[in-house]
């Protein structure tokens, strides 16, 4: 048995390549006199005889005359051959094989076999009947049929071998289409891969065709066992490039249309008398139930490319061939895609040209939007996994929609299976560093990622580069964070401004401000309190330890700048409570079922409005901070937010705290002093004068009380497991979510975050601020009283003063135990932290509650 092998020169034996006038004519005569013997046709003598006559005679023309010779021009001949059989089709040359011998037979389906297997239609293989070069889908493969007559025993090896010629046809159109550039990089090259597998296929076509020309021996059994090794590593490139060209499955369009098909005609004429039963009608339907379908279908590419060949390397890693051919196309087709993210990871630059990698730029979010946003759009949704998994709402992340077979993402939204434990570890490593490179700071890559050769999908040094790309992005942004001039200051002077109610900063502003804070919001002067502010800040020096304004915190005092909100603070609470959804499933006092009706609605917003017109400055001030950038990144609106709704709750507190104070002072005056005879009318005036200042103590017990808790035992504590947990962060996001799980804790635990709570203790503060208000009231009746009591007419408006005394208490004590009811609930079920509170109130409690 003689193997097919190409043919070599010898060195040393022939100056030049070629064949000499003698081989020559030696070796075409010998190719003409076995075309005589098989076809045995007249017009082919003569062909051949003028053809070898045109070659001696060396005549030569202007023209390009297509050599017809299997010698030196193997294409043009086999060409030329498929032409002429395909020419003379239907006009009796073809001689039938039915009255041919086998061993003709079998030379004659050798020879169309070879042209077969290059997808090449034969004399007497030829294209299937069902198959059209029109209609049918060229990535299917081109389908071939033997003739009927061929030989019975010659049939069934023809048929094993001509599932080559589809695959071969089908691989070379996946090439051909997929090699456009839409289809990306990871594409092209496992395009350029199976084309080198190709050429192997080719280069054993043409070994064989020399072994039939040549030997006599060639048989098709020979034929059979030099294609099968390779018709299997084809088969398994075919089954690839059919799952690749067409990821979606059309089972459910078909069973749609089948069910139409078979739909009962009595409901048809129901459905057409009612207008139901249109096409038009029947596509919208259809595009409502499957939007998906009617959209564009994504072509596969990038990682989608890689964890479909992944999958079927997993599901055939039993199979050595498959192992083999898959690993190879899996290497290949992943070098593009390692390359793409190995820049992303070591420099933060995305070059992503054909969005095939798994990490997604949104281009119209920029670093100046950190200055206005509350949502942290930057470093939340500037970089993003493509698969929606950084994402809270998927739909809103623009996923694309999952492939009805498998559901499988499409495109660069599907992160090969090899990297699906480590994509949070690849955004988080180039975010990292794109941080470092928007401050305008040269990126520095460490040694041993320098170091690091040829890296492979699927290969144990990919996953260490990562790791190694990941630690080192982390460790530089965070030593930047956390620099000694950088993030901790910052943050102890956000903790000094927005925190301590009881410093005398605060204080100090609210004495210099005064007279502009009880002016209406739109009336107020923003310079000039932003200048109040600015002389308190400049004399407050007080800290921690005796530190003042030393760089631990006083510093970036010129940083904090005042602010009017347009809602009143516990409005402004309530709303982002329902829009956290903190609030689900609780209703507060009197709300009945728990919904709002459109009617009450409509009255909510009427009153909204007329508060924001009649807030005063008190009630909408606030303070702002500004942070450069990388800290804005920690330090974000969304925290900022944070800081002044806990600001603003202290800020009501000491305010309530001091009108209550002063009204404190005010009762300390003569008529509130003055003692009086143990007479009747003295002793009426002299209850009533003892239950005001009664009141006024619990209410000021009250505030006091709160304002205790919420600075001493909540603000405190947490600020120090802060700072704690700042010491030993080790990674970037851990820091910033330990910002805001401190803030969320301060919140909650400052009763910012329960709708029942927060709406019992703003009834609460409201009562006491407005008993406030009536200081003066209080103490022109106390003189009128006096006035009444002196005279001896008797005090015909003492009846009113107990009325509207009583008014008050009534409200105060229904709004406390309200409110003390709820904390109690609450400390008992979800916030422990609840129960100094719980004790606290319950010792200026009066002894007439339960």
């Amino acid at each position: 048995m003689n193997d097919p092998f190409t043919p070599h020169g010898r060195p040393g034996r022939k100056k030049h390549l070629g064949l000499s006038n003698k081989e020559y004519t030696k070796i075409t005569g010998t190719i003409a006199s076995v075309r005589r013997n098989r076809q045995g046709g007249p017009e082919d003598e003569e062909e051949e005889e003028a053809a070898f006559d045109f070659r001696q005679n060396k005549l030569s023309e202007p023209s390009f005359i297509a050599e017809t010779s299997f010698v030196r021009a193997p294409l043009n001949s086999r060409v030329g051959a498929s032409q002429s059989k395909t020419k003379d089709k239907g006009k009796g040359r073809v001689e039938p094989l039915d009255v041919l011998p086998v061993d003709i037979q079998e030379a004659l389906i050798l020879e169309d076999l070879l042209f077969v297997l290059m997808g090449i239609e034969g004399t007497y293989i030829t294209y299937h009947p069902d198959y059209s070069a029109e209609d049918d889908d060229p990535l299917m493969g081109v389908r071939f049929a033997v003739s009927s007559a061929l030989d019975i025993s010659l049939r069934d090896l023809t048929e094993r071998i001509l599932p080559l010629g589809t695959y071969y046809t089908a691989i070379s159109s996946f090439i051909e289409s997929r090699s456009h550039l839409d289809y990306g990089l990871v594409n092209h090259a496992l395009c350029a891969s199976i084309r080198d597998m190709l050429r192997e296929y080719q280069t054993l076509l043409s070994q064989l065709e020399h072994a039939f020309n040549t030997s006599p021996n060639f048989s098709l059994q020979k034929l059979w066992y030099h294609v099968h090794p390779t018709m299997h590593a084809l088969s398994l490139i075919y089954a690839l490039v059919l799952e690749l060209a067409f990821p979606e499955s059309d089972d459910a369009d078909a069973s749609a249309s089948s069910s139409d098909s078979e739909e009962d005609p009595e409901l048809a004429a129901r459905n057409a008398a009612l207008g139901l039963g249109s096409a038009a009608l029947k596509a919208v339907l259809s595009d409502i139930t499957h939007p998906h379908r009617s959209a564009e279908v994504v072509p596969v590419k990038g990682g989608e490319v890689l964890a479909v060949v992944h999958d079927r390397l997993e599901h055939l890693a039993g199979d050595p061939s498959a192992k083999a051919v898959y690993g190879a196309l899996l290497r290949a087709a992943g070098a593009p895609y390692v390359r793409m993210l190995r820049g992303w990871i070591t420099s933060g630059r995305l070059e992503d040209p054909y969005e095939e990698l798994c990490v997604k730029e949104s281009r119209f979010i920029s670093r100046g939007i950190l200055e206005v946003d509350y949502t942290d759009e930057y470093w939340e949704r500037r970089y993003t996994l493509r698969d929606g998994s950084t994402s809270a709402k998927r739909q809103q992340a623009g996923i694309p929609v999952p492939r009805t077979e498998g559901g499988r993402l499409p495109g660069g939204a599907c992160i090969p299976p090899v990297l699906e434990g480590w994509k949070h570890k690849i955004l988080l490593a180039g975010k990292y560093l794109n941080v470092i490179r928007e401050c305008g700071i040269e990126v520095q890559t460490s040694e041993a990622l320098e170091k690091a050769g040829e890296l492979e999908m699927a290969d144990d040094k990919l996953y260490k580069y990562i790791e190694d790309a990941y630690t080192h992005a982390n460790r530089t942004l965070l030593a930047r964070l956390l620099a000694p001039d950088a993030l901790v200051p910052r943050l102890r002077c956000l903790r000094r401004v927005f925190f301590l109610a009881q410093s005398s900063f605060l204080t100090h502003f609210l004495d210099l401000a005064g007279s502009e804070l009880r002016k209406p919001a739109k009336s107020a002067s923003l310079v000039k309190m932003q200048s109040l502010l600015d002389l308190a800040l400049a004399g407050y020096g007080g800290g921690e330890g005796g530190q003042g304004d030393d760089g631990s915190g006083g510093m970036y005092k010129e940083d904090v700048k005042v602010t009017l909100a347009s809602n009143a603070l516990y409005e402004w609470l309530l709303n982002v409570i329902n829009v956290s959804g903190v609030i689900v499933g609780e209703t507060g006092e009197g709300d009945g079922d728990g919904g709002v009706g459109e009617e009450h609605q409509k009255k909510e917003k009427e009153k909204e409005k007329d508060d924001k017109k009649n807030i005063l400055a008190i009630d909408a001030l606030s303070l702002d901070y500004h942070v450069p950038f990388p800290l804005s990144l920690v330090i974000s609106r969304k925290t900022i937010l944070r800081y002044q709704l806990i600001f603003r709750f202290l800020l009501h507190l000491k305010h309530v705290e001091q009108s209550l104070t002063a009204m404190w002072v005010e009762q300390k005056t003569l008529p509130w002093k003055k003692r009086m005879p143990a007479s009747t009318p003295y002793i009426e005036f002299e209850a009533w004068r003892l239950r005001v200042a009664l009141l006024r103590a619990r209410m000021l017990g009250f505030v006091q009380q709160i304002l205790a808790f919420a600075t001493f035992e909540v603000l405190e504590p947490n600020w120090r497991k802060m700072e704690a947990k700042l010491s030993k962060v080790a990674t970037v996001d851990q820091l910033m979510r330990d910002h805001v799980d401190f803030l969320d804790t301060c919140l909650k635990e400052c009763m910012l975050t329960s709708a029942k709570l927060l709406r019992a203790y703003s009834r609460m503060i409201v009562t006491c601020s407005t008993f406030a208000l009536y200081t003066s009231s209080f103490t022109k009746s106390a003189n009128q009283a006096i006035a009444a009591a002196e005279a001896g007419d008797g005090d015909q408006a003492m009846n009113k003063r107990w009325d509207f005394l009583k008014k008050f208490e009534s409200n105060f004590d229904h709004w406390f135990k309200f409110h003390l009811d709820c904390v109690q609930y609450y400390a008992s079920s979800e916030n422990v932290s609840l129960l100094p509170l719980v004790v606290r109130l319950n010792s200026i409690k009066p002894s007439s509650q339960p």
